[in-house]
């Protein structure tokens, strides 16, 4: 891991890590230069992690908006047909009051 070698060779977080690893040596071929062999380094932070870690944030920024812009418009609609239910209600009352009364007035002749 990058935080364990970090603290083998005591290093600061802007040093490389990369070059206090331990490297093997690979079987030299002939008429070639000696080649090294480097572990892969756990939790190393590389501009590509970065990248992938900005992109994540900005899909849960993007979701939460979306969300936020869905339960908005789906308050409106809620709201606007809550009115619709009631003027429905108050029609029907005025409608059944208004026949009461006629009612009334042709029994009382």
């Amino acid at each position: 891991r990058a935080s364990k070698i970090r603290k083998l060779f005591n290093l600061s977080k802007d040093d490389d890590v990369c070059q206090y690893v331990i490297k093997r040596p690979l079987p030299q071929k002939e008429g070639k230069k000696q080649r090294f062999k480097a572990p892969k380094i756990q939790r190393l932070v590389t501009p590509a992690v970065l990248q992938r870690k900005r992109h994540k944030i900005a899909l849960k920024r993007r979701r939460a908006e979306k969300s936020r812009l869905a339960a908005a418009e789906y308050s409106k609609i809620l709201a606007q047909r809550q009115k619709e239910a009631k003027e429905a209600k108050e029609l029907k009352r005025k409608r059944s009051a208004s026949l009461r009364e006629s009612k009334r007035s042709v029994s009382s002749n």
